[in-house]
């Protein structure tokens, strides 16, 4: 009765090791895909993310296919005012993203639509806006301290991530960091120069060089090659059918002289009006013709046009030839 309690207990030891383990993987599988829509964690490796990159994606460091950009920056800032920034990110192929910025908590941050904040747990101090849902464009307001500090240091890192939810080479990230002077900056204050600008970071003609699928390439030349094959199978295939017919033709008038005794004679009463017929015909099909070469039609209407045009003058050849054709009497007694 004991040993039979002792295996009972082993086994469901044995169980619920199986039902532990099972959880903690499922965690970490799920672990990725919760943090991505709801903002990057403030420290990644020890570090913040807004100073050292999101190192999960993309590699260990930052990639100029990202154009990373913030506008309506002031070249210098008045107290207590409030700025309205547009932060923006551009990729060739990886259409969302998220971005961290950080102000070093010299004014105040505050969130837009598909924006949060995010703070340090051992700081609360140390306030940063993140996006709370992937986009490549968000607006957020910065406003200015209320006394003079000098230059205030903004610190912006953003990916963008190609959808697969699977942190990888495929995802790339940048950093931009800019700041902006205080009120008493005597040289910006001398440019007379309050116009907003727009501050980025990275490679532009990168934009227009995206990195393409290898399968979707190859799908795309196997289609070229069923395209040409096609139009061109075709092409090969009437022309050579044409040209079997005219040598069909020119052969068939060789053994009639050689073996037949040439053409049947046609009488004169029937030949005029039968030229005069086929010789109409054979014009009308000439002017056509032209129109087709002239009007660049497709291949196909004229090869079908100039087969039309050789058939008809034939038929008058053959009706010049057999009304010179000899006339043979073969009923004779």
């Amino acid at each position: 009765m004991t040993s039979l309690c002792g295996r009972f207990g082993e086994r469901m030891t044995l169980k619920r090791k199986f039902i532990l383990l099972t959880l903690v993987f499922s965690i970490l599988l799920i672990a990725p895909v919760m943090g991505n829509p709801n903002g990057p964690p403030w420290i990644n490796n020890g570090d913040p993310i807004v100073e050292t990159g999101c190192t999960c994606h993309g590699g260990g460091s930052p990639s100029t296919e990202i154009v990373l950009s913030i506008s309506g920056v002031p070249r210098t800032y008045n107290l207590s005012q409030s700025y309205e920034m547009t932060i923006s990110l551009s990729h060739a192929s990886n259409d969302e993203g998220g971005f961290v910025l950080h102000a070093y908590e010299k004014g105040e941050l505050i969130p837009g639509v598909g924006s949060q904040i995010v703070k340090d747990a051992s700081n609360s101090d140390v306030a940063a806006l993140s996006q709370s849902e992937p986009a490549n464009s968000w607006v957020i307001t910065w406003v200015a301290p209320d006394e003079d500090l000098g230059p205030v240091a903004f610190q912006l890192a953003g990916n963008a991530v190609n959808g697969d939810g699977i942190p990888n080479e495929l995802d790339h990230w940048n950093i931009l960091s800019f700041s902006i002077p205080g009120p008493s900056d005597a040289a910006i204050v001398a440019l007379d120069d309050v116009a907003l600008r727009t501050i980025s970071v990275g490679d532009y003609d990168s934009l227009f060089v995206a990195v393409e699928d290898p399968d979707a390439l190859e799908a795309e030349r196997q289609e070229g090659i069923a395209h040409d094959f096609f139009a061109n199978g075709n092409l090969y295939y009437w022309t050579t059918l044409s040209l079997i017919i005219v040598g069909a033709v020119i052969q068939g008038e060789f053994y009639e002289r050689k073996f037949g005794g040439g053409p049947p004679h046609l009488d004169m009463s029937l030949a005029i009006p039968q030229g005069i017929r086929r010789t109409i015909v054979s014009l009308i099909m000439v002017i056509i013709f032209a129109w087709s070469i002239d009007s660049s039609q497709s291949w196909g209407i004229i090869l079908v046009l100039a087969m039309v045009m050789l058939w008809a003058m034939f038929g008058v050849y053959r009706t010049i030839v057999q009304a010179r054709a000899p006339k043979i009497y073969t009923d004779l007694i």
